[in-house]
This record gives C-alpha cells, structure tokens and sequence, in this order.
C-alpha cells in the first residue's frame, strides 16, 4: 500500500506532469514535421533530382540483401528539418519569457526603492 501512495506522490509532481504533457506534444510535433517533410518538401526536392524518390534510393550487395541508403537520407533529413523547427520555436520562447521579465522587473520596484521613496516622501511633509 505504501509503494502505491509513492508512486502516487511522484507522478502527481509538477515534473512528471510537466514531461509526461511535453511528451505528448512532442509526438504531435514529430508527427506534423514528419508529415511536412515527406508529404511537402522531399517531393519537389525529388522532381528537382529528376523524379527520384529518396526512400527507393539502395544498392543491391546480393539477391536478397539491398543497402537502403535512401531510408537514411530521408531520415537525416526529417532530423534535420526538426532540429530547426526547435531551435526556432525554442529561441522564440526565449525571447517571449526575457520580455516577459523585463516587463516583471519594470512593474514591481525594489524594497529599497520603496524605502527611498518613502523616505522623500518624508523629508518633503517636514517630518
């Protein structure tokens, strides 16, 4: 009964839910990407390349063993195509949350520019 109220406590953590919901996204994500890739850019690429379909790209060592160099390509190429959609989405987040404590630090003033205000504010009654 006890591992069950543990476990219970660890995936309630804000963490695990936190990563558990990324993940998820990050499955759709693959998905929507994959699908850019394969469905919309490596066609024109093929017609460029003359028609070739990168994923039929291979070398037959024997009858029945081919190198599938293709596969590899296009699997290069999703990875690729990926790591930038991060590296921009990421880099857009960080912009976002250094605006967001810009702003945070502009609206909430120090203790001790509250003191020194109060202390102005002091001097110029007579006090």
């Amino acid at each position: 009964m006890r591992l069950i109220k543990e476990f219970k406590e660890f995936a309630m953590k804000g963490n695990v839910v936190d990563l558990a919901v990324a993940v998820i996204i990050g499955t759709a994500f693959g998905k929507i990407v994959t699908s850019l890739v394969a469905d919309i850019i490596m066609p024109p690429i093929g017609v460029m390349m003359g028609g070739v379909n990168f994923t039929d790209l291979k070398i037959n060592l024997n009858q029945t063993v081919t190198l599938n160099y293709g596969n590899f390509l296009q699997v290069v190429v999703d990875f690729v195509i990926i790591a930038l959609a991060i590296f921009f989405m990421v880099k857009v987040m960080a912009r976002l949350k250094k605006k967001e404590i810009a702003e945070a630090k502009k609206e909430t003033p120090l203790k001790e520019e509250l003191l020194l205000t109060e202390i102005r504010d002091l001097l110029k009654s007579g006090k």
